[in-house]
Order: C-alpha cells, then sequence, then structure tokens
C-alpha cells in the first residue's frame, strides 16, 4: 500500500493551511476531498471511504478524536494520521488507542507528514520524535482521562458550548430540543463542578475536546476550501 498511491482525505479548517498540506500530501499520495469541521468528516468518509484520514485534532463541531471514533465503528479499516498543535503526551496516547493510527506535531508536518503516511499506510503505528516513549505505560493510563466519565452526547454539547456557541445554536446543530441541551450542559456543570462558562471552557481544553483558537469560534466562509453548509470540498478526479 505503501508504494502505491493512497486516496487520502483531508480535515482541516483553516483553509490556507490545508492547501499547503494538500500540496504536501499529493508528492505521493492522492488527496480526494477537504472537509472543514468534524460533522463533515464523519459524513465524507462514509461517503468517499477513503485508504487514510489526515486530521486536525482541533476542529469545530465535531473534535478530531471522537470524530475518528466515529469512523472507525463504520470504516474499521480506514488508517488515521492525527495532526496537533499540542505536544500533549497523553493526547497522543489516547490516539493511539485506536489503532494504526500516526500522531504529527503540526510544525513538523514539513518533514514527518509523508513518512506517518507510508508507516501507517503499512500498518505500523507513527509517534512524533518530539514526544518521548520512556514513560508509554503511564502516558496510555493517563489517556482515560478523554472523556471517560462523558456520554458522546455530552462530549459534543460540551465541545459546542466551548466554542461560544449558543444553546439555542447547539440545539438546532444536534436537533435536539432547547432544554435538552440546557440539562445536559447543567449536568456536565453539576458533574465536575464547573462554575461558570471559564470553568467550562478551561475543562473542555483539558479534554482535548477544542484548542485555545477554536473558542468563540464562528464558521468559516472563506473562498475555496472549505466552504458551503457542509464545510467540504471534494474533488472529482484524483491530483496528479
Amino acid at each position: 500500500m505503501a508504494s502505491s498511491r493512497a486516496r487520502i482525505l483531508l480535515a482541516e479548517d483553516h483553509a490556507v493551511v490545508a492547501e499547503g498540506l494538500k500540496l504536501l500530501i499529493e508528492k505521493s499520495h492522492n488527496v480526494i476531498g477537504i472537509v472543514a469541521n468534524g460533522r463533515a468528516l464523519v459524513t465524507e468518509a462514509a461517503k468517499t471511504q477513503p485508504d487514510l484520514i489526515v486530521l486536525d485534532i482541533g476542529m469545530p463541531l465535531l473534535n478530531g478524536m471522537d470524530a475518528a471514533r466515529r469512523i472507525r465503528e463504520r470504516l474499521p479499516k480506514v488508517k488515521i494520521v492525527f495532526l496537533t498543535m499540542q505536544e500533549n503526551p497523553n493526547l497522543a496516547a489516547a490516539a493511539m488507542q485506536l489503532g494504526s493510527v500516526g500522531f504529527v506535531i503540526k510544525h513538523s508536518a514539513g518533514s514527518e507528514l509523508l513518512r506517518a503516511i507510508d508507516q501507517v499506510l503499512s500498518g505500523r503505528n507513527y509517534l512524533t520524535p518530539k514526544l518521548k516513549s520512556d514513560d508509554w505505560v503511564v502516558m496510555k493510563r493517563r489517556q482515560a482521562q478523554f472523556g471517560k466519565e462523558m456520554t458522546d452526547r455530552q462530549r459534543e454539547i460540551l465541545q459546542l458550548c466551548a466554542e461560544g456557541r449558543s444553546i439555542k445554536e447547539v440545539a438546532w446543530l444536534l436537533n435536539l430540543s432547547v432544554k435538552t441541551v440546557e440539562f445536559h450542559k447543567y449536568h456536565i456543570m453539576e458533574l465536575f463542578e464547573l462554575k461558570n462558562i471559564a470553568d467550562l471552557v478551561l475543562f473542555a481544553l483539558e479534554q482535548g475536546l477544542i484548542t485555545r483558537d477554536s473558542v468563540h469560534m464562528q464558521p468559516r466562509s472563506s473562498q475555496g476550501v472549505g466552504t458551503g453548509a457542509k464545510g467540504v470540498q471534494v474533488f472529482s478526479r484524483a491530483s496528479s
């Protein structure tokens, strides 16, 4: 697989970064589409069934970790390479629990991404050398902190609220009633003793559900990559 051009789906919500990653990946493989949020990624992955997905962990609407878990349930053979700004060993350990994945720090993508893609396509894991594996056993135990005590629905609502979206907007995005969203938000704050919205945002950051640049985020509408309500750009044919 690593010697042929794989079909790769790219998930990145910053248009300029997405274009740069696309140019890099297409040196060796075919980028079949770009999505700009986690929910669009889940839908597009089911539709296109790529060989591998390169995704930013800190995406709006649904973070990359939760999106990857949902995709693996539907497409257990798909390979995954995570990109992140966070040099967080606990987050890396959580990613590695999914099996056959890569974990690359964004500012090292230029030198590491293609190597990570090829290793993962060959059935091996790839962990950026910037994270030491000396205490990997400890880190694997720590990864349990990421969402252990929350349901998938609570994680969705926590992320959206922490991004600065209103209760009405969250209800619309998840097709829930306002009262249901309010109930879940109240339960989360009670369960984890969060006193205000600042506590909620910090908790979401600690859980790896959002990144600092996604707080108070509004949907992007830049030209080119990721435009439109679905946040997806699909290429009708593979680039050469």
